[in-house]
């Protein structure tokens, strides 16, 4: 799996790391009511960020369906940054900090690869005849 193009783009392992490191977290979130609350919600948010860059690469990155995929994991991993704020009750602030953190180093080359992958298809269309 790793000698898939896709774990190229950093924002890919990023974000299963950041799935597994969710995984791992819900164990202390299942402790208290407020915890599993957010419990499905953090798990879904992470794993699409992860899916719609893997969805994207597979629909090819030439396309402009491309973009939209990086847009839907920018909106997940934004869910995922603020589900991790409301649980700071439940998390220890280290942790959260440290998610928080995470979810913004993605957030930040989501954000990139968007404008990269959109001035890339400006200059495609203009060099056509």
């Amino acid at each position: 799996m790793k000698c898939d193009p896709v774990w190229k783009f950093l924002a890919y392992p990023k974000s299963l790391w950041l799935f597994d490191l969710v995984w791992r977290d819900c164990e202390k979130l299942k402790v208290n009511l407020q915890g599993k609350a957010l419990i499905s919600q953090l798990i879904r948010s992470a794993d699409s960020i992860s899916a719609n860059i893997d969805e994207g690469y597979g629909r090819g990155i030439e396309h402009k369906e491309y973009a939209y995929y990086l847009r839907v994991a920018l909106g997940s991993a934004r869910e995922t940054r603020s589900r991790y704020f409301k649980a700071r009750h439940c998390l220890s602030e280290e942790v959260i900090r440290h998610r928080i953190s995470l979810c913004n180093e993605i957030i930040s080359l989501l954000v990139t690869a968007i404008k990269n992958h959109r001035d890339h298809l400006k200059r495609l269309k203009l060099s056509k005849p």
